[in-house]
């Protein structure tokens, strides 16, 4: 985990410490959408997305059939070499044709995007679960749990996750799914840093009051967890989450370019670096092309998870004077003012 991840995380882990009371969606909206960086991050997202689940329809407008990402389309008695302006530009092909095999560039990628954006959200959901659910049986359990949960996630935080994904990739039979693959190595091997996280706030929040009080109460220890903790843990889970994504994007994108991830004919835009890797000099578009979309996808998500943290945490909400809008901010002011002249 990078050290702009973990002082992000390390901040909204802060705000849900104090155990101020959470926002209402309506509040974090309003910060949100105060914030234009990641109003537009959000929107390059779901731009992406809506991609991703209309790959075939793109495809199809294209002129061309839901196979024509991996299908060979160009005579090996040619030379396999399309001709003209990125390699084969016509009215079926919008973005021309891969040097030697003849797929459709066009389609590749937009399927491509499908592949990096599962496997990375696959990995996430994976990584959160079960990073929250040792978190809170180390932080909830009694010092034996809580020292033997301890001593896993430490073995977990300080592997070297991409060389053990690396080892494990290349060993398993090619007939497994590699997009499932992925995940499941991706989201096992790299959840030690949010359990960690999560551990430390839960520690941090049972010895306040009103946690306390709920235990005098009667509740039962996970009854308590359920009512009083989850709640107060959603900004630090969803921070580290929004930061952990991009990162998930650029592990399959690199394995996938090392040639353990997602192998030919299936797509990815880290494979597609890869194959673009031995004809480049001929035309720099087909390395280009995948290399701009992984950079806008990942800049995008690192943006708008920025704004969620600072959208989850009203005290940087309140520093940046940010999500409240002009009338907010006039309030702020004079509030300022009416204070300087008190003293």
């Amino acid at each position: 985990m990078t050290v702009e991840a973990l002082s992000a995380v390390s901040a909204a882990g802060e705000g849900a410490a104090t155990a101020a009371p959470p926002s209402g969606a309506r509040q974090i909206w309003r910060r949100l959408r105060g914030q234009r960086a990641a109003l537009v991050g959000g929107a390059v997202i779901a731009l992406f997305v809506l991609v991703a689940v209309a790959a075939p329809l793109l495809a199809a407008l294209e002129g061309q059939d839901t196979t024509t990402y991996h299908a060979d389309l160009v005579d090996s008695a040619a030379g396999g070499v399309p001709v003209g302006a990125f390699g084969g530009v016509s009215g079926s092909h919008w973005l021309g044709l891969e040097p030697g095999t003849g797929r459709d560039l066009f389609a590749r990628l937009v399927y491509g995007s499908r592949i990096s954006l599962v496997v990375a959200l696959g990995a996430t959901v994976l990584q959160v679960a079960l990073g929250v659910a040792l978190g809170l049986g180390a932080g909830l359990g009694n010092r034996f749990l809580d020292s033997v949960l301890s001593r896993i996630t430490d073995v977990f935080v300080t592997m070297p996750a991409l060389i053990f994904a690396i080892a494990l990739l290349a060993v398993v039979p090619d007939g497994f799914p590699r997009p499932v693959l992925l995940m499941l190595v991706l989201g096992l091997l790299a959840w030690g840093g949010i359990a960690k996280i999560v551990r430390a706030q839960v520690l941090t929040l049972k010895s306040l009051d009103y946690v306390a009080a709920s235990r005098l109460a009667g509740s039962s220890r996970w009854r308590t967890a359920r009512r009083e903790l989850l709640p107060a843990l959603v900004a630090p889970v969803v921070t580290y989450a929004a930061i952990l994504l991009p990162s998930n994007i650029v592990s399959e994108a690199g394995l996938s370019f090392l040639g353990i991830g997602v192998t030919p004919p299936t797509p990815s835009w880290g494979q597609m670096l890869s194959s673009a890797s031995t004809w480049y000099q001929a035309d720099s578009a087909y390395v280009l092309l995948p290399a701009l979309l992984l950079f806008v996808t990942v800049l995008a998500f690192t943006v708008f998870a920025d704004g969620v943290r600072t959208a989850l945490d009203p005290r940087v909400a309140s520093r940046l004077r940010v999500g409240t809008g002009r009338k907010s901010a006039k309030a702020d002011a004079s509030s300022d003012t009416e204070a300087v002249d008190g003293a």
